[in-house]
C-alpha cells in the first residue's frame, strides 16, 4: 500500500533530456490511481457502513426511548393502580368498620330488649312467687286455725264423754 512518504520520495530516472522516463510516470501514476481508487472506495464503504451504524443507532435510540416512556408508563399505572387498591382497600375496612358497629349496637339493643324482659319476667315470677307465698301462709294459717279448732273439738268431744 502507498503511503505519502511513498509518493514524496519516489524519484524518477531522467532521460538524455533532463526529463523523466515517462513509461516510469505512467507506471507511477498508474499505481498512484489504483491505491486512489482503492482508498476512494474504502472511505466510501466506511461512510456507508458509518452511515448504516447510525442508522441503526438512531433506530436504538428510539427503540430507547420508547422503553423508558413505556416505563414512566408502566411506574404511573403501577402507582395509580396502587392508589386505587389502597383507596379501595380502605373502603372495605371504613366498610367493615360501620357494619361491625351496626351489628354490636344491634346486638347491645337486642341484649337490652332482652335482659329488660328476663328483668320484667323475673318481676313477675317474684310477685308471684310472694303471692304463693302468701297464699301458702294464709292456707298455712287457715289449717292451722282448723286443727286447733278440730283439736278444740275433739277435746270438747273428750269432755264430754267423760262426764
Amino acid at each position: 500500500m502507498l503511503t505519502p512518504l511513498d509518493i514524496e520520495n519516489k524519484r524518477f530516472t531522467k532521460q538524455i533530456m533532463n526529463g523523466y522516463n515517462v513509461d516510469e510516470v505512467d507506471d507511477f501514476l498508474d499505481e498512484i490511481g489504483v491505491e486512489f481508487a482503492k482508498k476512494q472506495k474504502e472511505l466510501s464503504e466506511m461512510a456507508q457502513d458509518l452511515n448504516e451504524k447510525k442508522q441503526g443507532l438512531e433506530h436504538y435510540k428510539s427503540i430507547e426511548e420508547t422503553l423508558q416512556n413505556t416505563l414512566l408508563m408502566a411506574q404511573s399505572t403501577a402507582e395509580e393502580v396502587k392508589n386505587v387498591a389502597k383507596q379501595k382497600s380502605d373502603q372495605i375496612i371504613n366498610e367493615a368498620r360501620q357494619q361491625a358497629e351496626q351489628i354490636l349496637s344491634d346486638a347491645k339493643t337486642s341484649a337490652k330488649k332482652e335482659t329488660d324482659f328476663l328483668q320484667t319476667q323475673i318481676i313477675t315470677r317474684k310477685k308471684e312467687l310472694e303471692d304463693l307465698q302468701k297464699q301458702f301462709d294464709i292456707y298455712k294459717a287457715k289449717m292451722e286455725s282448723l286443727l286447733i279448732s278440730q283439736l278444740e273439738l275433739i277435746k270438747e268431744i273428750n269432755k264430754n264423754d267423760a262426764i
